[in-house]
């Protein structure tokens, strides 16, 4: 290997430090331009808007709530508790439980907060509007029940499993209901 001279030693240790003082420079100035733009949002921007959102804790609370109602009457099923935009926030599946019956229960909660609406209601609906069941992700069948405060939607509890949607969406309501306690 060929030592190399004085001259070309000293040059690239002069690159190396150069390259890394601008990107020193660059992390330090990118950094300390983020905060001046939070700082121009606030909530007194009419572009801006707040909401409210169950937290994990919650939607688990939910979920086990509903879970505890279908075994008081030995019904084995699957929950899913979905946030607001129909984001999947935490789904159990009951011992015994269908292998269908996690995704039929996401597709029901996020039919039920989409419309703010129990499913078994909307199901009534596709008799006027049979292209509903169209829509992606949905489920018209009884089990799913939206999350409120205030009368707006914040999440959707769905349920999948037992013999009737009937039982399905009245295990809902009980995960909706532990919300309250």
């Amino acid at each position: 290997m060929k030592k190399l001279s004085l001259r070309a030693r000293v040059l690239t240790g002069t690159v190396a430090v150069a390259a890394l003082g601008a990107g020193t420079f660059g992390a330090v100035s990118a950094s300390a331009s983020a905060p001046a733009a939070a700082v121009k949002a606030d909530t007194n921007n009419r572009n801006l808007q707040q909401s409210t959102h169950l937290t994990v804790a919650a939607a688990t609370k939910a979920a086990q709530a509903t879970l505890d109602a279908a075994k008081k009457e030995n019904q084995r099923v699957s929950v899913a508790v979905v946030d607001r935009n129909g984001n999947t926030i935490v789904t159990l599946r009951g011992d015994g439980a269908g292998p269908q019956s996690p995704e039929s229960a996401v597709k029901k909660a996020y039919t039920a907060v989409s419309w703010n609406a129990p499913t078994s209601e909307l199901a009534k609906r596709l008799e006027q509007a049979p292209n509903l069941k169209d829509i992606p992700g949905t489920l018209f069948l009884a089990g799913g029940a939206p999350v409120q405060v205030k009368g707006a939607p914040v999440a959707g509890i769905g349920v999948a499993g037992a013999p009737s949607g009937d039982l399905d969406e009245k295990f809902a309501q009980a995960g909706v209901a532990s919300l309250t306690r």
